[in-house]
């Protein structure tokens, strides 16, 4: 049964274990953990010898060999083997486990990477480096490599976002962008000017390589160290503010950055740009120089209110990395975006809450003429509105009294053309016309007062007559128009009465030939009786009716329409007046070009060619 160091792998310590059937198969390390000797003895580490990551047997013990190099990895003196080396930082000599990962430097608190350290360690010694790598972190703008002897057949590895710049006492010589390099001598030609390279590739040669980040730096961090007196342009009094925020940087020239800024420095980053606690700040002075400078030029020439300058703090950003940017161009690098994410006021000032009494004062101010201007406004719209209405309501007072009377007027013709309907459809019933119905109604009447016969002569019949023409208006309505024949001379009167009560009713002739038509339609054709001509002075209603005597139309009650004035004129020349023709006819002079009427259209509804003093649409009054 022999003994052999198995690794725990939670936290890394050694413990002593066995082999054989009766050895135990679990182990409880201090930590706690419980170690399966059977499954844990497999382990993978890397090599101290070659480097490389291999998987081993523990229960080997000593006899455990790297599957590379075949050199011991499993010995107590590989285990417990001190290496020294110098930490990356701060450059104190440090002693750790060379099979240990890490170290933390008792001085700096650098956490060291102990492989990396010891293999850096070991290229110095023997003077040379087969590889060349940027191993900084990204928060890092430009890093050293530590090692400065290289020989000719080493690979340079450069990453992308970086380029790594060759020196020699002080001058930048070849610059190499992302890639992977041989060096070599047709690939160094600055470096073979300064050098008498030899030409076997076993050669060395002494050089600083320093890479640089091209990646920009995100989120770093500024501060105003002191408040920044300024001037309010709108209220006139002096203030103090402070200012933060954060800001990006990039590098745009790699050979400036180097010679003007970081020299013979071993590395640039982040924490070195603006500093703070003990670390002076490479740009700080310049940052904080622009800030207070150009803020409170920015607020004063912008007139930027100080109670609300968080609403402009996009303009103030812009306005304070451009000045920036003039600074920093002359050393290689940029500020793509530069933040002002806070303003500190000073609300304990005097001064500035006298300046929010006065802001808040003045909105009083303004916000009450506002409200008498919104209240004056309204005034005038309610005014308006009332006029337009009353105007409106005066239009339908006066259409529907039109309206009314013309409704009452169609009453009185429908139930006047109802009554003549009923006496017609009476007269037709019994088979005999108007015509012969008022022959009838005169000739009765005729008799009832003696007219034909007795005593009193032809003159006493005619006044006997007229006793009964007028008991017959009285009886069944007769007009003036409808007894218009019986006037004159006794003769004629005579001659028209025997015509109503003797004489037939006048025929007419049909188209088809018939002659002596007495009925309604011709007894040949079926043609119906042409209506009578209208009398000269006929007029036609705007409601169809046509052929009218009267000053009223029957059937909508409408008034007969005045004759109009004719169109006449006064000369202006000899004074002749009502002239009717084109030329006067006493100096010949010709009528005047009649003047276009005075419209206007109206702003409020688009009516247009208004001539009286409203709009008959939505009653708005000229001019307004």
């Amino acid at each position: 049964m022999a003994k052999f160091v198995i690794e725990c792998p939670s936290c890394g310590k050694y413990a002593e274990a066995r082999t054989g059937f009766f050895a135990r198969k679990k182990i409880d390390c201090a930590c706690g953990y419980t170690i399966h000797v059977r499954t844990d003895k497999l382990a993978a580490r890397k090599c101290p010898h070659c480097g490389n990551e291999v998987v081993f047997d523990q229960s080997q013990g000593e006899k455990a060999r790297c599957p590379v190099c075949h050199e011991p990895i499993n010995t107590m003196a590989e285990q417990t083997k001190v290496e020294e080396f110098s930490c990356a930082q701060c450059g104190v000599r440090l002693q750790a486990s060379k099979s240990a990962s890490t170290y933390t430097c008792p001085v700096c608190d650098f956490v060291n990477d102990v492989p990396e350290r010891l293999m850096a360690e070991k290229i110095k010694k023997d003077g040379l480096a087969s590889v060349i790598k940027y191993e900084g972190d990204n928060e890092t703008l430009v890093w050293k490599h530590p090692i400065e002897d290289f020989n000719l057949g080493s690979q340079l590895i450069v990453h992308e976002s970086q380029e790594a710049v060759f020196f020699r006492d002080g001058q930048a010589l070849d610059l190499f962008g992302p890639g992977r390099y041989t060096l070599e001598t047709q690939q160094l030609p600055l470096l073979e000017k300064v050098y008498e390279l030899p030409t076997d590739t076993e050669g060395t040669f002494h050089s600083e390589v320093y890479f640089i980040n091209l990646a920009t730096q995100m989120g770093v961090k500024w501060g105003t160290d002191s408040k920044v007196r300024l001037f309010d342009p709108a209220s006139g009094l002096h203030i103090e503010l402070g200012a933060s925020g954060e800001f990006n940087l990039r590098v745009t020239d790699s050979r400036r950055l180097l010679l003007k800024v970081v020299g013979t420095t071993g590395a640039l980053g982040q924490g070195d740009l603006l500093g703070g606690g003990s670390t002076r700040g490479i740009f700080r002075a310049l940052v904080m120089t622009q800030v207070k400078s150009y803020l409170a030029q920015v607020i004063k020439e912008s007139g930027i209110n100080v109670l609300e300058i968080d609403a402009r703090l996009m303009d103030l950003s812009t306005a304070l990395r451009d000045k920036i940017n003039e600074g920093l161009r002359d050393y290689g690098v940029t500020m793509p975006e530069f933040f002002v994410s806070r303003i500190v006021t000073p609300d304990d000032d005097p001064n500035f809450k006298r300046m929010k009494e006065q802001y808040a004062e003045q909105y009083l101010l303004v916000r009450q003429e506002q409200i008498r201007k919104s209240e004056a406004e309204a005034a005038r719209e309610r005014k308006a509105v009332e006029a337009q209405t009353a105007a409106q309501m005066k239009i339908i007072g006066a259409q529907g009294e039109a309206e009314a009377l013309k409704i009452q007027r169609a009453a009185e013709a429908e139930a006047y053309r109802m009554q003549a309907a009923a006496e017609a459809e009476e007269m037709r019933m019994k088979g005999y016309t108007y015509q012969q119905e008022t022959a009838r109604q005169v000739g009765l009447e005729a008799m009832k007062n003696g007219i034909g016969g007795g005593e009193g002569g032809a003159l006493g019949d005619i006044a006997g007559l007229g006793v009964t023409l007028g008991a017959m208006g009285g009886v069944i309505g007769m007009t003036r128009e409808a007894l218009g024949d019986i006037t004159g001379s006794s003769a004629q009167l005579g001659q028209s009465i025997g015509g109503m009560v003797s004489a037939p009713a006048a025929g007419w002739d049909c188209a088809c030939g018939a002659k002596s038509i007495t009925s309604n339609f011709c007894p040949s054709c079926g043609a119906k009786r042409p209506a009578p001509p209208a009398p000269a002075d006929a007029w036609d209603c705007a409601c169809g009716e046509k052929g009218l005597t009267g000053k009223f139309c029957p059937q909508c009650g409408a008034k007969r329409p005045e004759p109009k004035a004719p169109d006449t004129w006064d000369c202006p020349a000899c004074g002749e007046k009502g002239l009717t023709g084109k030329f006067c006819p006493q100096c010949g002079a010709r009528r005047p070009e009649p003047k276009a009427p005075d419209t206007w259209d109206c702003p409020a509804c688009g009516e247009k060619g208004i001539t009286g003093k409203f709009c008959p649409e939505c009653g708005k009054k000229r001019g307004e």
